[in-house]
């Protein structure tokens, strides 16, 4: 019988140092482009701490890697996520909380996700990297998804593309309102 998986905190120090490493960067210099302190991205490369997804955001923009790069413990070829279960972040400021359903693949350019969303507060999203193009479509509930200027009303059912490097929102209209988001990187 093999170990269990590793705790979500660990494999996020893991990939910090390792792609902090692969670009040549300084803890200082990651963390200023993440707009970060230094010292809370030192925490997360030792393992403490608890990341809001806006931070990993940043971080993996600053890295200039996919989100769920930072995120998505090496996997064997089969993989099944059940729903409740996989690893979940909160956003700081929404009721909105985003699971890494699928990292991308070397050589693929795609990660998926599964987001849900309570009424209130709109999850706002800085643009991210140059080219992601973001696809979601609603499962439950009612949002307004897409550009923060343009947001549109959908329904269970409904799919939507725009980009991803310019800013964004997610705001459900519903209780749990809950979409798959794929973060295409071009």
């Amino acid at each position: 019988m093999g170990e269990g998986p590793r705790p979500l905190i660990e494999v996020i120090a893991h990939a910090l140092r390792r792609e902090r490493d692969r670009a040549g960067l300084s803890l200082s210099e990651v963390a200023k482009r993440a707009g970060i302190a230094k010292s809370t991205l030192s925490q997360l490369e030792a393992g403490s701490g608890n990341p809001g997804v806006e931070t990993l955001w940043a971080l993996s923009v600053a890295l200039n890697v996919p989100f769920a790069t930072l995120v998505e413990p090496s996997t064997s070829r089969v993989q099944v996520i059940r729903a409740g279960q996989g690893p979940t972040f909160a956003a700081e400021h929404a009721d909105y909380v985003a699971t890494v359903l699928s990292a991308s693949p070397p050589r693929a350019r795609r990660d998926l996700y599964l987001v849900t969303g309570q009424p209130g507060k709109a999850r706002d999203s800085e643009p991210h990297m140059y080219g992601v193009v973001e696809h979601v479509i609603v499962c439950a509930g009612r949002a307004l998804v897409g550009p923060i200027d343009e947001p549109v009303e959908l329904t269970p059912g409904d799919y939507i593309s725009y980009p991803g490097d310019a800013a964004h929102t997610f705001k459900a209209l519903e209780p749990d309102t809950f979409a798959v988001l794929v973060s295409e990187h071009n």
